[in-house]
């Protein structure tokens, strides 16, 4: 177990069983292995919702609107229709280089893996990019550094909400709507 899901255990402990996944399919749908520490976090927090504004995104998760596979495939689409009319971020001007979503918030901000050439599943980092609009902030730390940091207050973005985190903080795993 990852130093970061050590600590956000301590911050909200584990909601019950762990869930199950074949690691292999959800990596065959989406063309790409995943970082060790978000396959950890999917085991024992599935998909869930963090301060009443973070969705980490499943693959398969019980609430359709949060199911990885299906984020992956849209925003791939997506991003590049934007990128026709907007300039890319310069993380991803490098040739080869890639975002997959991993979590989204209630304002429609997406947080992504930085894929790049070369670069093992467990050195990804952190791109943020703002709803309706073209800002993206880079942060070098994992998926699960990143939401261990950021209700501690040791990472900050000006893109996500300014109640983000909240003092007293809350989880819940997602369910069926």
């Amino acid at each position: 177990m990852t130093n970061a899901l050590t600590r956000l255990l301590e911050i909200a402990p584990a909601p019950g069983e762990p869930r199950r996944k074949d690691w292999d399919e959800v990596e065959r749908s989406l063309e790409a292995e995943l970082p060790a520490d978000n396959k950890e976090l999917i085991h024992v927090y599935g998909g869930s919702n963090w301060d009443d504004y973070l969705y980490v995104l499943e693959p398969g998760c019980a609430n359709e609107d949060h199911d990885l596979i299906e984020w992956a495939e849209h925003q791939a689409e997506d991003l590049e229709d934007l990128w026709e009319f907007e300039k890319k971020p310069a993380e991803l001007e490098v040739e080869g280089s890639r975002v997959i979503p991993w979590a989204t918030t209630d304002n429609g901000e997406c947080l992504y893996w930085l894929v790049r050439p070369g670069l093992e599943p467990d050195q990804w980092t952190v791109m943020v990019n703002e709803a309706r609009g073209d800002r993206w902030k880079h942060f070098s730390v994992s998926c699960t550094q990143f939401l261990v940091s950021a209700p501690e207050g040791e990472l900050q973005s000006s893109i996500l909400s300014s109640l983000f985190p909240r003092a007293a903080h809350e989880f819940r795993r997602l369910g069926a709507v």
